[in-house]
């Protein structure tokens, strides 16, 4: 963009992958060409359809009052009930092969396997209060710095921007999940949230911290995923709103808008107690 160039060819050699660039790079006003390589042989590669959002199976749904009464945000990602405290998972609900749910506490993977054993004692409300204790502890904006309080901040900064929605012109958003689930809790990411605005239109607002230049792809990816004809909001911290973002973000066919917020944000919402 810089430079003036006008035409993009990309050329992918994994064919799943090339389907998913295609499809977000025709998001863009002007979208590059999505090859898939074989040898030395290229070919055109169709788009992947929309991304599905499918729904929690009922028997993990049973689940959610649970989470929310040990203060957790029932939030579904993937088709999966996870239950975050400030945006970071504390708890996700399993359904094993015999179609039974239970709760796992425990941030992450590995985490939640490593708990499992260590309190195999205790009853599930238990252990997930236990889980839920440890990580308030360092979970909130005057903690001092700890890995609890650094992982995953945009999905933090999405706790308060749905808790605060006037901030980006909304009158109610809730959590969903992208189109892309994050794979680990030290990837770099985006966290979503619809909703809608004070007229009552349609609003999919995707937070974002740091310079993530893959934002504005993923972010008209997963509009497309939940909302495609919605009006697209990226919020970032400002000293994170870097003009690059809102540049990407004018090339989309259906140009997004940035909101930048306080460096604070951390401080809009404590947790429950």
């Amino acid at each position: 963009m810089r430079a003036g160039v006008t035409e993009i060819h990309l050329v992918v050699d994994d064919p799943a992958a090339a389907a998913t660039v295609a499809r977000r790079a025709g998001a863009f006003r002007t979208p590059p060409r999505v090859w898939r390589s074989d040898g030395r042989d290229l070919f055109h590669i169709a788009a992947a359809a929309p991304a599905p959002d499918p729904a929690p199976v009922p028997e993990a749904e049973l689940y959610r009052p649970v989470l929310q009464a040990a203060g957790l945000d029932p939030v579904v990602e993937g088709g999966q009930l996870i239950g975050e405290l400030l945006g970071l998972e504390v708890a996700r609900v399993v359904v094993g092969e015999d179609g039974v749910a239970r709760v796992e506490a425990g941030v992450g993977r590995f985490d939640r396997e490593i708990g499992a054993m260590m309190f195999a004692h205790l009853g599930e409300t238990d252990s997930l209060a236990r889980a839920v204790d440890l990580v308030g502890r360092y979970r909130h904006a005057r903690a001092e710095r700890h890995p609890l309080n650094r992982l995953v901040p945009e999905r933090w900064l999405r706790r308060d921007v749905v808790d605060n929605p006037s901030l980006v012109g909304a009158t109610e958003l809730r959590a969903v999940g992208s189109a892309l689930p994050r794979q680990n809790l030290t990837e770099e990411g985006i966290a979503t949230a619809i909703g809608t605005d004070s007229e009552g239109h349609d609003l999919v607002v995707v937070c974002s911290t740091g310079v993530y230049l893959d934002l504005v792809p993923a972010a008209a990816d997963d509009r497309l995923t939940h909302r495609p004809d919605a009006r697209l909001v990226l919020v970032l911290p400002q000293r994170d709103a870097v003009p690059i973002t809102a540049d990407l973000a004018s090339l989309l066919a259906d140009p997004a808008s940035v909101v930048a917020v306080d460096d604070d944000w951390r401080l809009l919402t404590e947790p429950q107690t």
